[in-house]
């Protein structure tokens, strides 16, 4: 079975998540974040949540059960290895070709799938980047990635901004990193640090 050419981004994209969220210590989960509406443990349970469970749940097109969305992943002192898990199950559920066809529901709202998948992927990168830097951490990705990356934000962007997810573009210079223009397209200063909060 050959897979989605996308499925491979969506790997390494999971794998690059799981690898900053074992990097996360409990004294960072009551820091600030680049997202301003989240602490560290709110913008963790949002991440986990939507870019592993979620995730999953899109490819077998069901809901996310309501125990789940209440839950704080964070209480749990393995939430890390717990979310690294349930990435491999969700990259596990769209290995199938087949997944990516058709349209999830989203909100009564019939969406294409792969366009879904490639929203959770952008979800997956941008969040992993948040949480990197409010912990002192840096993400890591490669050119082919951040182009799917910077492709998604800019076409949803003014989607996301009209219901709160964006905020405004931030100026950049002109040839800055193809990742810092994402960041920036998605209304993230590349530059921020939790000294600026």
């Amino acid at each position: 079975m050959n897979g989605h050419p996308l499925h491979p981004r969506m790997s390494r994209a999971a794998a690059e998540a799981a690898r900053i969220a074992r990097a996360v210590r409990p004294e960072h989960l009551d820091g600030p974040t680049p997202c301003t509406d989240f602490d560290t443990r709110a913008l963790v349970n949002h991440w986990v949540l939507y870019t592993s469970h979620g995730l999953e749940h899109r490819a077998l097109r069901t809901p996310l059960p309501d125990e789940l969305i209440a839950l704080d992943f964070t209480a749990d002192a393995a939430w890390a290895e717990s979310y690294a898990a349930q990435l491999d199950r969700a990259v596990r559920a769209w290995a199938d070709p087949a997944v990516w066809e058709g349209e999830v529901d989203l909100g009564g709202t019939p969406v294409p799938a792969g366009t879904i998948a490639k929203m959770l992927i952008k979800e997956m990168v941008l969040h992993g980047w948040d949480v990197a830097r409010a912990t002192g951490s840096e993400v890591e990705v490669d050119d082919d990635l951040t182009e799917l990356v910077l492709a998604v934000v800019e076409e949803n962007a003014e989607l996301y901004r009209q219901f709160g997810g964006f905020a405004d573009p931030v100026p950049l210079p002109a040839g800055a990193p193809l990742f810092d223009r994402a960041l920036a397209a998605s209304g993230r200063d590349p530059h921020w640090t939790p000294k600026q909060a």
